[in-house]
């Protein structure tokens, strides 16, 4: 009876990291109504447009850390690059992108 507790509570726990880590992979509509895709890439998460002016062009590369996003953000119509961090609520993920930890930009965008 043990052991079927065990086995049970770790599969329930495998389950529940896989969705946790999962969250932030699909295809989201950006605030310029944009589609961007998130996938896995290596040991992260990139974002790369799938429609409009910059359809192609990766954008973006997170890390997970205990369901926050973490890495860096590309602007495709500057080209410059910004600290970022990503966050998923639901169907919403919020996008932080800041120049030296004091001027920052926050976009909502919505899951697809």
């Amino acid at each position: 009876m043990i052991r079927i507790f065990a086995l049970a509570a770790a599969l329930a726990l495998t389950a529940r990291v896989a969705y946790a880590a999962d969250a932030i992979v699909g295809d989201w509509k950006t605030e310029d109504g944009s589609t961007a895709a998130i996938s896995q890439c290596g040991g992260e998460y990139c974002i790369t447009l799938k429609t409009g002016e910059y359809a192609g062009r990766k954008i973006g590369s997170f890390s997970d850390k205990d369901g926050s996003y973490a890495g860096r953000l590309t602007d495709p119509d500057s080209d410059k690059t910004y600290d970022g961090v990503l966050s998923v609520s639901g169907n919403n993920m919020n996008m932080k992108g800041c120049v030296m930890k004091v001027f920052c930009e926050t976009q909502t965008w919505t899951r697809l």
